[in-house]
């Protein structure tokens, strides 16, 4: 259990560091196609939820292979979180700006952060419970897609105000 919390504890910060810099990779590297892939590439929504989606995708992948022996229920448990923090970006999102009118950046900031700690928490009560064992194949197959979707849709933008820049 305390591994458990230490590499949770760990991912989280590797979140919110990594996000943070990803948000500036696409300029630094003068806008290469690659990294627009896994980076921002304008101010969207869609695009800001890459910040979580692939440092935490990352983290994961070697979190579910050095924790699985023991953690039998770790993908499944990383898979919701990955799914359930990536998508809290835009349901907070909304839901302030609907409110507001327009967005804050220091809201902003501070709903990444929320939305990364949600998402460790609820990998964490996930992989204490196997509740979400059984979905294992559907939880991958979900993340798969998303992943795929971000590839996608960063240089072929559904027509739709998540993927338009504010």
């Amino acid at each position: 259990m305390k591994q458990e919390k230490t590499f949770t504890i760990a991912g989280i910060l590797f979140v919110l560091i990594s996000g943070t810099l990803l948000h500036f990779v696409y300029g630094w590297t003068n806008h290469n196609v690659i990294a627009g892939f896994f980076a921002p590439v304008n101010e969207s929504v869609w695009e800001h939820m890459k910040l979580l989606f692939f440092p935490m995708l990352l983290y994961s992948t070697g979190m579910a292979i050095l924790l699985k022996e023991r953690r039998p229920c770790i993908v499944s448990a990383l898979c919701s979180g990955l799914l359930a923090g990536t998508f809290c970006i835009p349901l907070f999102y909304y839901a302030y700006t609907s409110i507001t009118g327009d967005s804050i950046l220091p809201v902003d900031i501070a709903l990444f952060a929320l939305s990364t700690l949600i998402a460790f928490f609820i990998a964490f009560q996930l992989a204490q419970s196997c509740i979400m064992k059984p979905y294992t194949v559907l939880l991958c197959a979900l993340t798969c897609a998303l992943f795929l979707c971000f590839i996608v849709f960063t240089y072929h933008p559904p027509a739709c105000a998540l993927f338009s820049a504010p």
